[in-house]
């Protein structure tokens, strides 16, 4: 199984990124993929996907402005359905561009 590693970025760095990993972890699993989730504040991420444990980075609310050397992705699509299937299909060919 292919192991992926995502950081998970919301507001209060609980809840709604909870719930995207939670639907990352089934969606890319249900396709062959052995997924690890970190969830983070906003003033967290920067740091912690320029650490190298990250494969991509997805937020539900605004990030500060910066390179942080990984895949960012909006997650906003799985807060109100709408567009979440794109963003899982975005998740999916960014993860199978970094050659997982």
């Amino acid at each position: 199984m292919k192991r992926v590693n995502i950081l998970s970025v919301c507001g209060s760095g609980t809840v709604t990124s909870s719930m995207v990993a939670g639907k990352l972890k089934e969606y890319l699993n249900d396709k062959g993929y052995h997924v690890e989730t970190v969830e983070a504040r906003p003033t967290e991420a920067m740091n912690l996907a320029q650490s190298g444990k990250f494969d991509l980075l997805t937020f539900t609310s605004p990030l500060p402005q910066g390179d942080y050397g990984i895949p960012v992705i909006n997650a906003f699509a799985c807060l109100t359905g709408m567009g979440e299937d794109e963003f899982l299909e975005e998740v999916t060919k960014v993860i199978e561009g970094l050659g997982k």
